[in-house]
């Protein structure tokens, strides 16, 4: 397909779909493939699936389905969670200021912003520690009488950090104000039980955990107020209008069930990757790289570095030359030049924060592709710092 032998180490940034989840959506557009909306045999057949989808997807977050809406990707599903609360609190007088951390995916942070500058909420933006994470006595301190929603990632796309949602959500509750979080790269290596846990919100997106691209999940505990970003019909109880993607939803349900069947499985398989490349490209390359994120309290298959005087767009031209593919960090950043905010909010200096690299795992990837990831990066730094030398 690619000309070559292609490894992919980028399951951060999407995932192939896998062959069941195919099987699942093929009937829903060859045959079922009535408007779940219309009344008629074929609309209440679509509706029957569409439905089912929703009660499995319930099912594995141990949440009612009325609490599952769909959407058309995690984005999305941020937005809605974000400004919905925002907009109904004020339409509701309960307030107008919201919680959120400057590691968040672009999704939360655009949105925040727009709320701020275009419609004058309040919002502040916490700081992290040197690993990325969230203190909980900035989050305590950043309360006030007037606010509504706090708004932290389970774990970070770039740098793999897992935060403690767990205490978060028990401290949000404890002032009464709504928890939301962004959960798109932590979805399918964690258990949720939306009974349980103090979480009013979470934002999923299938493309992550092996299901389809173009849908999105949004969990709502029931009793929250949301104002619908969009407007029009009636679909996901008037909270998200548009025609029903009835074939996406039923991929997106069956993902999520095989990601979490197999999720313990998966775990282990992914630690060995793992701690496996980081123990190796930290010995390979000694005080010239460092590991980004916290050492332990991270993704299970995920892996970010740093590599001083470097910058990763360049390493990942070369990477892909040799068959490997990874990232610089967020794909919805890819191909920008500037120092990752990210990097820059764990405190690393100019020398490190162009230089960030992100390989993360799949249930098809082995040791030996750890092997040639790590043949292939001590090519491309040697070749990248010999280039740098030439012109200096």
């Amino acid at each position: 397909m690619f000309g070559t032998k292609n490894i992919y180490l980028d399951h951060s940034a999407t995932t192939p779909v896998r062959p069941e989840v195919v099987d699942a959506m093929l009937p829903h557009w060859l045959e079922g493939w009535g408007n779940p909306s219309s009344i008629h045999q074929q609309g209440r057949s679509a509706q029957r699936a569409l439905e089912a989808a929703r009660r499995s997807v319930a099912k594995q977050l141990n949440a009612r389905s009325k609490e599952i809406i769909f959407t058309g990707c995690g984005s999305e599903s941020d937005n809605l969670a974000l400004r919905g609360v925002m907009m109904a609190a004020r339409a509701e007088g309960r307030g107008d200021h919201m919680i959120t951390s400057c590691i968040e995916h672009k999704a939360i942070l655009d949105t925040a912003k727009q709320l701020q500058d275009v419609y004058d909420f309040a919002v502040t933006i916490l700081p992290v520690d040197e690993y990325g994470r969230v203190r909980l006595a900035d989050v305590e301190q950043a309360i006030r009488p007037n606010t509504v929603l706090i708004s932290i990632m389970a774990a970070s796309n770039e740098v793999g950090t897992v935060q403690d949602i767990e205490a978060i959500g028990r401290l949000a509750h404890d002032h009464d104000i709504l928890f939301h979080t962004d959960a798109v790269q932590a979805a399918s290596s964690a258990a949720w039980d939306m009974q349980a846990q103090p979480i009013d919100l979470m934002s999923l997106a299938p493309h992550k955990f092996n299901g389809p691209k173009g849908v999105g999940i949004l969990y709502k505990r029931d009793g929250v107020t949301l104002t619908p970003s969009m407007t029009g019909g009636g679909q996901e109880n008037g909270l998200r209008p548009g025609t029903s993607n009835v074939a996406f939803a039923v991929g997106a349900a069956k993902a999520l069930e095989i990601a979490q069947a197999e999720r313990e499985a998966r775990h282990s398989h992914y630690l060995e990757l793992r701690d496996s490349m980081i123990e190796r490209t930290l010995d390979a390359f000694g005080d010239d790289c460092i590991l980004t994120g916290h050492p332990t309290d991270r993704l299970p298959f995920h892996v970010s570095i740093a590599l001083r005087g470097l910058r990763g767009n360049d390493l990942l031209m070369h990477l892909d030359l040799a068959g490997i593919s990874a990232s610089s960090g967020s794909a919805c950043s890819v191909g920008n030049p500037e120092p990752s905010a990210i990097l820059q909010a764990l405190g690393l200096g100019d020398e490190w924060t162009t230089g960030g690299l992100r390989f993360s795992f799949g249930c098809d990837n082995s040791l030996a592709d750890v092997d040639a990831a790590i043949e292939a990066l001590t090519k491309a730094v040697t070749n990248l710092k010999e280039i740098t030398a030439k012109y200096q």
